[in-house]
């Protein structure tokens, strides 16, 4: 009873902030469209999301390439530090509050999760909101998306959990046994894709943060419990932006989930008349 009700504060603290901000943005022109016109639109933004993310590495250029090349060397870094931090979180664990163990493990698990997506894209869908729909379009794209590539990296890699006590460099690939799935951190990517893509709708530092640190409380939980080694959790959350970032990016330019600002949109155009040559912005 308490989980649960611990549960329910925090999808309403991640839901609430949604209600807030810019609540000009409840839809005019969108009401032209009925709910099951816009499941089948958001459907389409869900598919086009996770295949632009999955695609988005044929497109790299060289800064993307440096980049990825730098978050390879960081997760090596960690990777031998894995040991030593893992005993420290692991004895730190031991005194740490049991309802944020219990908070950070539920959120990071995919049933409640999701729960917290989707009932975020149904309250965009309820109250026809551009701007809660589209946040729940890019948490339940980012979190498919990413939850499915960490599946496949799970059983390929096959690594050793901390519990396991067989050191941070053992490994059997594809693996069935859970203890050999350690990397990278599954709660880690969810809860933090959660945080992450909610956190973009603001502009404030100090909310970001906030949500931030709400994220990191899955995260921290799973080294306490020697679930997952350090570098486990920290390649998890740099997938997490990775993806919302691949995510919001394809919305944005591809999808229009903000049909007040495209009709502000000016399209410009070259006129030339016998006497006047010049550009015509129309909007």
């Amino acid at each position: 009873m308490v989980r649960l009700y611990f549960f329910c504060i925090l999808a309403l603290f991640c839901c609430m902030p949604l209600w807030c901000q810019d609540s000009t943005l409840v839809a005019t022109d969108t009401i032209k469209m009925t709910r099951g016109q816009m499941l089948k639109y958001d459907g389409g933004s869900v598919l086009g999301g996770i295949k632009h993310t999955y695609l988005a590495p044929m497109n790299w250029e060289k800064g993307n390439w440096i980049a990825f090349g730098g978050v390879v060397a960081g997760t090596g870094i960690l990777w031998l530090t894995d040991e030593e931090t893992s005993d420290y979180f692991i004895n730190q664990g031991a005194g740490a509050p049991d309802f944020l163990k219990d908070t950070g493990y539920y959120f990071g698990k995919p049933l409640y999760n999701y729960g917290i997506t989707t009932g975020i894209y149904a309250i965009g869908i309820l109250t026809k909101n551009e701007k809660i729909r589209k946040t729940g379009v890019l948490l339940i794209s980012s979190a498919t998306a990413a939850g499915l590539l960490q599946s496949i990296l799970k059983n390929a890699v096959g690594r050793a959990r901390p519990v396991t006590g067989l050191g941070a460099a053992t490994f059997e690939p594809f693996s069935k046994e859970e203890t050999f799935h350690s990397f990278p951190s599954g709660h880690t990517i969810l809860s933090f894709t959660t945080a992450y893509a909610i956190s973009k709708q603001f502009e404030s530092p100090w909310i970001k943060g906030g949500i931030w640190a709400l994220g990191m409380i899955t995260p921290v939980s799973r080294l306490w419990a020697g679930a997952h080694w350090l570098s486990d959790i920290g390649i998890g959350m740099v997938l997490s932006v990775a993806t919302v970032e691949s995510v919001d990016k394809y919305l944005n330019r591809e999808r229009n989930y903000n049909p007040i600002a495209s009709k502000k949109k000016i399209s410009w155009n070259l006129q030339i008349t016998p006497k006047t040559i010049g550009i015509v912005g129309t909007y």
